[in-house]
């Protein structure tokens, strides 16, 4: 069970939900309010229909309602239209969504179960106040930490913050050139593997950070067609690039992991998959009894 003062799920990098711990969740969620806003005024239509309101009346009364008791996005709606009823009720709880730190409660995120997206404010669920720290330094050195080195344009495609060059430039990082000229940024004390390194093969969820976390995705993707249709899917990966999607089957009381790759696979890497595989499938099927492993054959 996700604990309230462990993990929490919300909307954050993007305008897309991610399970945090609680303590990112206080730091991150402020560094990141920029996103969100711009999200509403200028990547959504929601932030029209409010022009001319007093927006902080709009907040704080959102706010109330829902720190009064979690609530879905359509009861928010509802509360809000009564409250003005001369404005799109919708446009009001998606403008609650951006500009409030929000998080999805229980039984949504719990492992194997679900249910309504009802949320309430991140520090009524956490019973602790935001950091008041707005500046982006310390999330561009966890960014580099995971996916580093890599250029500022990267770090902005990932996070959805903008103007990081001269942040970036402030904080002492080691720099590096690609083959085209570009500036790559990484922590001093960063591990550098060679290059013939290999890299083990991974399964990946959908939406995963290791997919979205650069501008230039042909470090991960072999073909220049493939993000647009494989965002939003279960990948692999084999020595680092991105070779087929997966999927477990269930039927009844047994669970069958299935892969499609996009390309013949040597027989090293084959049983490099069904290895990792076996542990996903063991890991994720439960009280389900695990059917084994079987390939199949996309043409992307």
């Amino acid at each position: 069970m996700i604990e309230r003062r462990r993990a929490v799920r919300l909307a954050l990098m993007r305008s897309t939900i991610h399970l945090v711990t609680a303590r990112d969740c206080v730091a991150l969620r402020p560094v990141l309010a920029p996103v969100q806003e711009r999200n509403l005024y200028v990547g959504s239509p929601f932030g029209r229909r409010i022009t001319g309101m007093d927006v902080g009346a709009l907040v704080a009364y959102g706010r109330a309602l829902l720190e009064e008791r979690p609530r879905t996005i359509a009861q928010l709606a509802k509360l809000l239209g009564e409250r003005w009823p001369d404005r799109d009720a919708t446009s009001l709880a998606y403008a609650i969504r951006n500009l409030v730190p929000l998080v999805q409660v229980p039984p949504r995120g719990l492992w194997g179960q679900s249910g309504q997206s009802v949320c309430t404010t991140a520090e009524a669920w956490l019973g602790r106040p935001l950091a008041s720290e707005r500046g982006p330094g310390k999330l561009i050195k966890r960014y580099l930490a995971g996916f580093g080195p890599a250029t500022v344009r990267d770090i902005q495609t990932w996070s959805g913050l903008l103007g990081l060059q001269e942040v970036v430039e402030r904080l002492r990082l080691r720099t590096f050139h690609d083959q085209r000229g570009n500036v790559l940024y990484d922590l001093p004390r960063a591990p550098r593997p060679d290059p013939d390194t290999p890299a083990p093969s991974r399964f990946l969820p959908d939406y995963d950070n290791a997919l979205l976390a650069h501008a230039d995705r042909a470090r991960i993707f072999t073909q220049a067609n493939q993000p647009g249709q494989l965002i939003g899917k279960p990948t692999f990966l084999v020595d680092g690039f991105l070779r087929g999607t997966w999927k477990i089957v269930r039927q009844k009381t047994r669970a069958t992991l299935t892969l499609a790759p996009f390309e013949r696979l040597s027989k090293r890497d084959r049983a490099a998959l069904t290895s990792e595989g076996a542990r996903l499938l063991a890991f994720a099927a439960g009280d389900t009894h695990a059917d084994g492993i079987r390939f199949t054959r996309l043409t992307v």
